[in-house]
């Protein structure tokens, strides 16, 4: 598993390897499971017909939630090309004060991608892979 995340352009051997260890071993059911663990989805507050977001949850693995924003932001600058970094641009370019909301929701999806990679094999559109040795 940690040699398949190094071949992606922008994952370093130490953010594989702290992947892997954290989450990426784990038997994880879905996708959704995957974004909770790492504590990358939304904190709801509701009360009574009032509902609103309150931020990133502060439940998950902190240590992961830190590596895989990191991991976005070197994302979007090694991987331009791929679909992931496009709907990025595309969600922000216009918008103003939302990159970092942003930033999250693809540190989310690309959390996501990484985990079918390693578990299915399959390789996100448009992410360049190194050549293997």
């Amino acid at each position: 598993m940690e040699r398949l995340l190094a071949r992606v352009i922008g994952v370093g051997v130490e953010t594989g390897d702290m992947l892997v260890q954290e989450v990426l071993s784990r038997s994880m059911r879905d996708r959704r499971a995957i974004a909770r663990y790492a504590g990358l989805t939304g904190s709801p507050d509701e009360s009574g017909r009032k509902r609103r977001e309150r931020g990133l949850t502060r439940s998950g693995n902190a240590r992961v939630r830190r590596g895989m924003i990191e991991l976005a932001w070197r994302f979007l600058r090694f991987q331009k090309d791929s679909v992931l970094a496009q709907w990025f641009r595309t969600r922000t370019e216009n918008a103003r004060g939302t990159r970092k909301t942003m930033i999250v929701a693809l540190a989310r999806k690309l959390l996501i991608a990484l985990w079918r990679l390693v578990r299915e094999g399959v390789v996100p559109d448009g992410v360049v892979l190194r050549p293997a040795s």
